[in-house]
């Protein structure tokens, strides 16, 4: 049967695509090693990115920043390296996770540098245009970890500024109890700074799931719709993972009033945040590949970035999470199916690897339903996204997602209520080796999967159970983000 629409037998230019794994509208690097976004800022109108980067084959020793630029937020032009290791200084041994920030006018790094296994906060300011920076010749800027940190886990940089005050926060470990904390600086300049106090240490708290941790990584701080909002990447005794906690910050202690994952699947780590010129709060997150180093050597790239996510606070102080509006102008062919009963499989005749599927269901009673996607026809590759109706479960089930001894083959599960009217939305983005889902604008799942078989393409609805219901289902082709040949 000829299908409704299909993605086979396209050509891309051998810079954006190298292997039918990578990503064609999720932004990386031509080549090579990306990991955390660093220093995400709008910057007169235009957007940059900045990201832990090494620039050579990998595996990667020293890290670098990268940058990329754009006006829309999906379309982006690589520019030069911004930071590298500079021989003889506290960053000779990598240029670590950090922001930025606008100093009166002057665009300016706050960063982790790494000599020694020694991480200190370091500081750069840059050009009109953010290509060159210069760095501060009296870095570090803090000298050390105040007493009772572990030296070696000390790093990563949120940096804000109120009334003529700057305020930072730094990731760490306190060394009695191995647990992570938050620790809060402040400064009147960006280059001498005063320790004041933790405003977060990550033990177990039955109150706040997900928010204890060994090491608070890459903590990111933002006010937001009336409270404050903490992200950490926590290391945790079932593995690493990014969570926030939201709470009341005033006069510089923060109170935490709830918590739980940014994102569900095994990939997403790293996040950072900024406000954009539309009072937005924009964020990307590092999606790590999840197959061998073997796989990624070949494949000469590893890491990606999610789509950007606007941020906002729902009323039980949980974060609402959807996708830029503007991914939507990289939307092509559409394809709308409306409300039917769901019963058994039923095949859409869509073939694609670079999809955005929106689709909204009614879950009824005891049913298991949804989507199964990178579909063979014999069915010995596909990734099974599913819900629980009686359990309240959603499930990224990726178990026969490849047949490549290289992929993980994850299953990932996140607790999700429907909506108050009782319905239940997915919002997915199929890219390659990414699928990436929001649902109900409140619980983020990203899965990593790498099916071997060039038609591992279907696209199929499945119900069992009873009553389950498709209120409304659209597709679209994604376009690529990168030049085509």
């Amino acid at each position: 049967m000829k299908k409704a629409f299909s993605q086979r037998g396209r050509k891309f230019s051998v810079e954006t695509i190298v292997d039918t794994q990578r990503p064609q509208y999720h932004f990386l690097p031509p080549a090579n090693w990306l990991n955390d976004p660093n220093g995400v800022i709008q910057w007169q109108g235009q957007y940059h990115l900045f990201y832990q980067y090494y620039p050579e084959p990998l595996p990667k020793d020293f890290k670098y920043w990268g940058h990329a630029v754009s006006s829309d937020l999906t379309h982006w032009q690589n520019l030069p390296i911004a930071l590298a290791p500079t021989p003889g200084t506290p960053d000779e041994g990598g240029c670590w996770s950090g922001c930025t920030v606008d100093d009166n006018g002057i665009p300016t790094f706050i960063y982790s540098g790494f000599r020694d296994g020694i991480q200190t906060p370091c500081l750069a300011r840059g050009s009109a245009d953010l290509v060159t920076w210069e760095k501060y010749p009296g870095n570090p800027i803090i000298a050390a970890p105040p007493p009772g940190i572990d030296v070696r886990n000390f790093r990563d940089h949120a940096v804000w500024k109120e009334g003529a005050t700057w305020y930072q926060v730094v990731g760490a470990r306190k060394e009695e109890g191995m647990v992570g904390q938050v620790l809060l600086f402040r400064s009147v300049d960006l280059l001498n700074w005063e320790y004041l106090h933790p405003i977060y240490t990550a033990r177990e708290d039955p109150a706040l799931p997900y928010a204890a941790s060994s090491m608070c990584e890459c903590p990111d701080f933002f006010a937001l719709d009336g409270k404050h909002v903490l992200c950490i990447s926590v290391w945790a005794k079932d593995g690493v993972y990014s969570s926030y906690v939201t709470g009341e910050y005033v006069d510089q202690q923060f109170t935490p009033l709830y918590s739980t994952k940014l994102d569900f699947g095994e990939s997403f780590y790293a996040p950072q945040s900024f406000k954009d010129e539309q009072g937005r709060r924009i964020m990307w997150g590092w999606l790590r590949e999840r197959r061998s180093d073997d796989a990624q050597q070949a494949a000469g790239w590893s890491g990606v970035m999610t789509l950007p996510w606007v941020l906002n606070l729902n009323e039980d102080n949980s974060l609402r999470i959807e996708p830029a509006p503007e991914v939507q102008a990289l939307r092509g062919a559409h394809r709308n199916w409306p409300a039917m009963d769901l019963t058994g499989s039923v095949d859409l005749e869509i073939e694609g690897d670079s999809l955005e599927i929106l689709a909204e269901f009614a879950p009824g009673e005891n049913a298991e339903f949804g989507l199964e996607v990178r579909c063979s026809p014999d069915g010995t590759e596909k990734t099974r996204i599913s819900y629980n109706s009686a359990t309240g479960i959603l499930e990224v089930d990726g178990s026969q997602a490849s047949l490549s001894n290289d992929a993980h083959r994850d299953i990932s599960r996140a607790r999700l209520d429907p909506t108050g009217d009782g319905k239940l939305k997915l919002h997915l983005f199929l890219d390659h080796s990414v699928i990436e889902i929001f649902a109900n604008d409140r619980t983020a799942i990203t899965s990593r999967v790498y099916p071997t078989r060039p038609d591992s393409l279907e696209v199929k609805l499945f119900s069992a159970g009873e009553n389950a219901k498709l209120l409304n289902l659209d597709v679209w082709t994604m376009e690529n983000i990168w030049s085509e040949s």
